[in-house]
């Protein structure tokens, strides 16, 4: 085994967390908690979920993701929302050498129909901005090309909880968390798939979703899965 590589077993294995739209880093303290306390070095980053297009926050996000992968050994990401499409669009432009697994919660790989009523409005496209006209259903040939194939370890958890009773009732069909399907959330090359009940809007600071997220990371698979 080379120098480098012994160096890079010694690291400690990193978490990168990466909010939804509308959110902050705040949103994911509890998680990034979680896994200090589990002896992961942790970087939680705010992004301008608001303000620019998928592929340009990927780019944003790029400097501090690659300087904190140099300070760690395996790299893991873990998301909420939009941010699985960020994970996405950076992994498949500026792919970690020492990329890990990857734990999405409740995101939008397939769009959301919300999205399809909403996103020529001028009021959705002021307040979710660029990206969030892009969580449309018919993704372009541009936007598939940027998230990539999923070729990596990625564990999804859906949730099945609405605090939206019109857009679960008027826009989405079958089981959502108000937000997104859980049929959406879904996309080819996942490992595992969970759907737990919780809301979308909360389901980072749930325990289960928690102990769920740093299962995966650890082993691969979600506690929840028959061997």
């Amino acid at each position: 085994m080379s120098v480098a590589a012994d160096a890079a077993e010694a690291r400690p294995e990193g978490v990168v967390l990466l909010h939804g739209t509308a959110r902050t880093a705040a949103s994911m303290r509890k998680l990034e908690r979680a896994f200090a306390t589990a002896g992961y070095a942790t970087l939680n980053i705010d992004y301008p979920a608001r303000r620019a297009a998928l592929g340009t926050i990927a780019g944003l996000v790029r400097p501090e993701i690659e300087a904190f992968s140099a300070r760690v050994g395996q790299l893991h990401v873990v998301t909420h929302s939009m941010g699985g499409l960020v994970a996405r669009a950076l992994i498949t432009r500026h792919r970690p050498v020492r990329l890990g697994r990857v734990v999405m919660l409740a995101p939008p790989n397939g769009g959301s129909e919300v999205a399809d009523a909403l996103h020529r409005l001028r009021l959705y496209r002021s307040f979710f901005g660029p990206a969030g006209a892009q969580l449309v259903t018919r993704q372009s040939e541009g936007l598939v090309r940027l998230l990539g194939p999923v070729d990596y370890p990625l564990g999804v958890i859906a949730a099945d909880r609405s605090l939206y009773p019109l857009e679960s009732w008027l826009l989405l069909p079958g089981p959502n968390d108000g937000r997104v399907t859980v049929a959406r959330t879904r996309v080819p090359g996942m490992s595992a798939h969970l759907t737990l009940h919780t809301t979308h809007v909360s389901m980072m600071w749930n325990r289960r979703v928690i102990r769920e997220a740093l299962h995966f990371v650890r082993e691969g698979r979600f506690a929840s899965d028959p061997r």
